[in-house]
């Protein structure tokens, strides 16, 4: 492989190879034909999620810290990298999530909108570390978001669009994992569970921890035992939730659970539904259910969404609901991409063809010198065909 000086790339010296191809830990390049890849996969989920009515927006990479830390982006605050701007001195960050800056537009430029509103998105998000699951620090993100309806059917219906536009790209099997993070913290406040004790219990119901749960110093324990024993599939952990016979705002959460589900096995009796009433971590700024997303042989879920406030000037808060897919999981659960065919055009060939032939769907190479043996020239550039007296034919 030569450089642009012809030397070859292979005779580098290593200290001098990896000063130019080193890149920090958590990023990566993305090459051919992975990079093709998740664009068209990136253009396949925008266009399903317009297909349902969502307007496209696009928000920049970088804005003021202080817009990015509202409401829920608080939780990102430690996953955020900060700039000085050198025009105002205002510290700056880049995104960690685009959920944070849809939630900004819905209470800025777009609050006089008709709502409900409906917003998709899709971008790089960058993050201060990656986690055992997802090393990656930068990764593309897409996503919708529902903003001004308090309707269960805009649960529905955001989880039928991820469900819908996952399957369209060729997932298998897919699978819902439902979670309510707001029940811990009811239990906690309903059982007086000190703040040290809180942080414990939340470590304890992520980690499966019935050990850890016992050393609290809480009331009834047996209350976030019986949380445990909710996590599997969807209608026997919902008995074991109704059992708890909670009141007030815990019950009503379990009620619209279980309605969400009735809901699910009806309109989506392919899907496999579970839950995981202990699982907060990631969810923590969400104010009713949440859920991930998961397929068959994949490492880590293919994206999550769920219920949160969106914060106003103003300091009221408006419903909302959304989904994010993480391009770089689903990527992960499909099968690598194939080398698209490439068809190599001679020296010599017109315009007029080269163009018929790209609007026919070839991906055309052309020839930049006369060369004896134009098949062999057109396997050495990575084409699979060559045209050859007027005729398109295997290289």
């Amino acid at each position: 492989m030569n450089g642009p000086s012809g030397k070859s790339t292979g005779k580098l010296a290593g200290s001098d190879y990896a000063r130019q191809a080193l890149l920090p830990e958590g990023f990566r390049d993305q090459l051919a034909p992975k990079a093709e890849h998740e664009a068209s996969l990136v253009r396949g989920l925008v266009d399903s999620f317009q297909s349902y009515g969502y307007d496209r927006v696009a928000p920049p990479v970088v804005e003021y810290e202080t817009s990015l830390l509202i409401g829920a982006g608080a939780s990102r605050s430690n996953a955020m990298f900060r700039v000085m701007d050198p025009d105002t001195q205002k510290m700056m960050a880049v995104r960690a999530d685009m959920t944070v800056q849809i939630s900004r537009l819905a209470a800025t430029r777009l609050a006089d909108a008709q709502r409900p509103l409906r917003l998709c998105y899709s971008g790089n998000v960058l993050r201060t570390k990656g986690s055992q699951l997802r090393p990656t620090r930068q990764f593309v993100q897409a996503g919708i978001e529902l903003i001004g309806s308090t309707s269960l059917e805009a649960e529905f219906e955001i989880i039928k669009i991820a469900v819908d536009s996952l399957a369209a790209t060729g997932i298998q099997s897919l699978s819902l994992d439902l979670t309510i993070a707001p029940l811990v913290q009811y239990l906690c406040d309903t059982h007086k569970v000190s703040d040290s004790d809180r942080a414990l219990v939340v470590e304890a119901l992520n980690a499966k921890d019935s050990g850890a749960l016992s050393k609290i110093n809480a009331a009834d324990h047996a209350d976030f035992t019986q949380l445990l024993a909710a996590a599997g599939p969807a209608q026997p952990a919902l008995t074991v939730l109704r059992d708890l016979e909670l009141a007030g705002s815990g019950g009503q959460l379990i009620a619209r659970l279980g309605r969400l589900i009735d809901m699910l096995e009806a309109q989506l009796p392919l899907l496999s539904v579970t839950i995981d009433p202990c699982e907060s971590k990631g969810f923590e700024y969400k104010s009713g259910i949440g859920f991930g997303i998961f397929a068959k042989g994949s490492q880590s879920e293919l994206g999550r969404g769920g219920r949160y406030l969106v914060e106003h000037p103003d300091g009221h808060t408006e419903e909302a609901i959304g989904f994010s897919v993480y391009l770089d999981s689903l990527q992960g659960a499909l099968p690598a991409p194939e080398k698209p065919e490439k068809l190599f055009l001679p020296m010599g060939t017109s315009n007029k063809d080269a163009a018929d032939l790209r609007r026919s769907g070839w991906r055309t190479i052309q020839g930049l010198t006369e060369e004896a043996d134009p098949s062999k020239e057109a396997l050495r550039l990575g084409c699979s065909h060559i045209l050859q007296d007027g005729a398109v034919k295997p290289a």
